[in-house]
């Protein structure tokens, strides 16, 4: 590919859907340049892709746009259940779950919470913070093809509306391009799992009188079940505007032509119960439920992220999430090393920890899908039939054995089978309030551009000064805090019991919470896992910590 250079960026981004925004805006908030490219005109103008799980959304919070998601997603902030009903007329039918945080319980382990935000909603607010945050993003242009050599990557693209083409060198290439990804393709990177699940035809439409029938049931989606009219109705507005996704086979031959304006109108009215009820089809759209999951995520210098890499099942919403996570996984190592504090070898660790978590997540999807009894699936052999339970842990217990950490059990599951957040390495760092002057901070507000270390303010004194030795020195980003109750601490604890108290009302202990000793201290990575815990201090705590760092990093 001989082309003149016109457009030099460290990382090109290929798509510019969730995953894609998501990956400019943490780029953006670790000040790496880069450049992301879309084929289409703007963001998406469809209502899905809803759930944002509590993982995704302490992302969103430390990337500064919570608030902003929230006030996106306000017309569905009541809404919270899953009801499975033959008919909407009457009271016939059962919750699957009434709420997605019964007790709020949730609030011992993370800040924040789970999100209703459509993704026609969501993506105006990651395109704004992405642009705020530096992000060059090029909508309606196309990647054509690329090269990557040993210095970094050349792509030609294409702008769809004066059919110019631009030569862009990146460093590192994101792909994060779709299910049918043609970087995936182009790289000859293969795909594993059972493949096609099930077909829907997505409708959107209008009806005044639905809410009606609707009543003040406040679901998430709603599984109708009558056998000639199944389908699921999902609410955008609680009001007027709808989609319902209808079941579709293409596999017995059925076109997507078949669902015509009267056919659509007619299975809404059967599934919903209501023969006369107002349908104005305002558009659809063909979906393909599948699980697959790529055989690598990446060669060389070009990386796939979310559906790309890996798809899954939509009960759950488990597939948007990972691929965002995804993202925040592979920013901070992008980052680190197109600053010089991390050897390139932490790269390699983007597949070591997500490609797991994507085999083990999808699974879920697949068992969920089949516990729900999602309308038009039917599940073949051996699909779906892992284990049962809740999805908290799977959405926030999951653990990296390998990868860029320090003392995890390599043999360990990356799905847990309950809930424990206790510090160990390769989990998702422990939730504790603390206040820093008159702001309440979680611990996890400190988690974004560095290496972060927590020490006690007394015993742990010691390591502060070796952080802080290492940190003036150059060569790795790295923060330091000493958490206590009295003068000498960074962080003071916030006087509410909070998770791994000793069982009273007072505040939570921060070493018995990080599962380490008052001496002891532990290591966090800009995404929240923690890289190494210390369970007492050694005699040189500074040769420790420059160690593990270097074990981490990769820099040794």
């Amino acid at each position: 590919m001989q082309h003149e250079v016109d457009h030099r960026v460290p990382v090109l981004i290929v798509g510019g859907s969730l995953v894609g925004l998501s990956t400019s805006l943490f780029l953006g908030r670790h000040g790496v340049r880069h450049t992301l490219v879309e084929r289409h005109a703007g963001t998406s103008i469809h209502p899905r892709g809803r759930g944002n799980n509590v993982r995704t959304m302490e992302l969103f919070r430390v990337a500064g746009i919570e608030a902003d998601i929230k006030t996106a997603a306000s017309l569905l902030a009541d809404n919270h259940g899953i009801l499975q009903t033959p008919t909407l007329v009457g009271d016939a039918g059962e919750w699957l779950f009434k709420d997605i945080d019964p007790g709020g319980g949730l609030a011992k382990f993370s800040p924040t919470s789970w999100c209703l935000c459509s993704q026609n909603d969501l993506e105006p607010v990651l395109l704004d913070s992405a642009r705020e945050q530096g992000g060059d993003l090029w909508y309606s242009h196309e990647l054509e093809s690329f090269e990557e050599d040993a210095e970094g990557v050349t792509a030609v693209v294409r702008d769809r509306i004066s059919e110019r083409r631009h030569t862009v060198r990146a460093d590192y290439l994101v792909a994060a391009d779709g299910p049918r990804s043609p970087v995936r393709e182009r790289l000859g990177i293969g795909q594993s799992g059972p493949g096609d699940l099930f077909h829907n035809v997505s409708i959107t439409f209008r009806s005044r009188r639905l809410a009606d029938v609707v009543g003040d049931r406040r679901f998430i989606v709603c599984y109708l079940t009558s056998p000639d009219a199944d389908g699921a109705l999902l609410p955008v507005d609680n009001k007027e505007n709808w989609v319902f996704h209808a079941p579709w086979h293409p596999e017995d031959g059925e076109t997507l032509e078949e669902f015509t304006q009267a056919r659509c109108q007619e299975h809404i009215r059967r599934a919903v119960g209501v023969a006369d009820l107002d349908v104005e089809v305002t558009g659809k759209a063909s979906w393909h439920a599948a699980e697959r999951v790529a055989d690598r995520y990446g060669a060389g210098r070009v990386f796939l992220a979310g559906d790309s890499a890996h798809e899954m099942s939509p009960t759950g919403a488990f597939g948007s999430n990972t691929g965002i996570q995804d993202a925040h996984n592979l920013a901070w190592k992008l980052a680190a090393v197109l600053g010089g504090w991390a050897g390139p070898g932490l790269l390699e660790t983007y597949d070591a920890e997500r490609r797991p978590v994507a085999l083990a997540t999808s699974a879920r999807a697949s068992a969920r899908s089949v516990e729900h009894a999602h309308p038009g699936f039917a599940p073949p052999p051996g699909v779906g039939g892992g284990r049962q339970g809740g999805i908290l842990n799977v959405v926030l217990a999951y653990r990296y054995p390998r990868g860029a950490v320090v003392g995890a059990d390599p043999e360990q599951d990356v799905v847990p089978e309950g809930m424990r957040l206790a510090g160990q390495p390769g989990s998702r760092a422990p939730h504790m309030w603390l206040r820093r002057g008159e702001l309440r901070v979680s611990t996890l507000d400190l988690y974004e551009r560095s290496m972060v270390l927590l020490c006690g303010e007394g015993d742990g004194a010691g390591w502060h000064a070796a952080a802080r030795r290492i940190a003036d020195a150059g060569g790795v980003r790295l923060e330091a805090y000493r958490i206590g109750a009295g003068s000498g601490a960074d962080l003071v604890y916030d006087g509410h019991g909070v998770q791994g108290g000793s069982g009273g009302d007072g505040p939570a202990d921060w070493a018995q919470v990080h599962g380490t000793t008052p001496d002891g201290a532990v290591l966090v990575r800009p995404d929240g896992f923690v890289a190494w815990r210390a369970e007492g201090r050694p005699a040189d705590p500074e040769a420790a910590l420059r160690q593990a760092l270097a074990e981490v990093l990769r820099t040794d």
